[in-house]
């Protein structure tokens, strides 16, 4: 059987400064990830966004690395999916929601944009030499 991997690479906007909570030896940083896709309707390109849910562990003496998980910073999030499910006290219907748990996380590299060649600097076409006898 092939083993599947769990893990993701994303990279997008805080949308929110990271809820952080401190335990006895651990604390734990809660945010979201705002991503989007542009597609092509037509001539106009329109914009689907998303917000994901990332939650990033720490040892105490690590935590300070959440400083810089505030809102509007472009971050790159490396990580695993993690499912949690619960029961609604009130209701008692079953809930479950994947978590993105950030095993690292950094400001998002500058990415120089592919230049576009000019039209007149268009690749000349190759043709097939024939031999000459």
């Amino acid at each position: 059987m092939k083993k599947i991997e769990n893990s993701f690479v994303v990279s997008g906007y805080v949308s929110n400064d990271a809820q952080i909570r401190s335990f006895e030896t651990a604390s734990v940083a809660r945010f979201s990830i705002a991503v989007s896709r542009s597609e092509k309707k037509g001539e106009e390109t329109v914009y689907t966004s998303a917000f994901l849910p990332v939650e990033a562990w720490r040892k105490n003496e690590a935590a300070d690395s959440f400083d810089r998980i505030k809102k509007g910073e472009l971050l790159t999030v490396k990580g695993y999916f993690k499912p949690e499910e619960w029961t609604e006290s009130e209701t008692n219907k079953k809930r479950n929601r994947i978590v993105m748990v950030a095993v690292e996380f950094y400001p998002t590299p500058e990415k120089e944009e592919e230049e576009k060649p000019a039209p007149s600097e268009k690749k000349p076409k190759r043709t097939k030499k024939t031999e000459s006898k």
